[in-house]
Order: structure tokens, then C-alpha cells, then sequence
């Protein structure tokens, strides 16, 4: 059964950076590690290699203004 957990913030540059910057280090430590989506704390194990993908988009609309937006998804098989 898969489950798909999401949490959606607004937070200033730095303090979006520093999010990235503790999941990288997690995920470089090789261990375990726990992430907190919402109300719910999920422990991730990957393996030495996982799915890495980035994507960027750019759009515009009369109504709505421009928007961009970049999304990072990282997959693995848990070991």
C-alpha cells in the first residue's frame, strides 16, 4: 500500500535552504534518518544509490501572473 505524505509551508529563502541543507546532510550521513511531514515524523532508509530527479517549470497567466516553480523528487528500495 503506498501512502503519500506531503507538507506544504511558506518559509523565507534562508530558512528553505536550511530544510534542503538538513535533508542532504541526512541523507549523506548513510544512516536512517527522520523527516516530520505535518504531524507525522517518517523514518527514510536509502540505499548508497537513489532516483534523483529535478524538474523547473515557468508560467504565465493574465489573470494569475507569472509563477515558477521547481520540484526535486528522490526515489529508492529501501535496503
Amino acid at each position: 500500500m503506498a501512502e503519500k505524505n506531503i507538507t506544504e509551508d511558506e518559509l523565507d529563502r534562508s530558512e528553505a535552504a536550511d530544510r534542503l541543507r538538513t535533508i542532504a546532510d541526512d541523507l549523506e550521513s548513510g544512516e536512517q534518518f527522520d523527516i516530520d511531514i505535518d504531524n507525522k515524523t517518517i523514518t527514510l532508509s536509502p540505499p548508497a544509490a537513489v532516483g534523483f530527479e529535478v524538474g523547473a517549470r515557468e508560467s504565465s497567466s493574465i489573470l494569475r501572473g507569472s509563477r515558477e516553480s521547481v520540484t526535486i523528487k528522490m526515489d529508492w528500495r529501501p535496503e
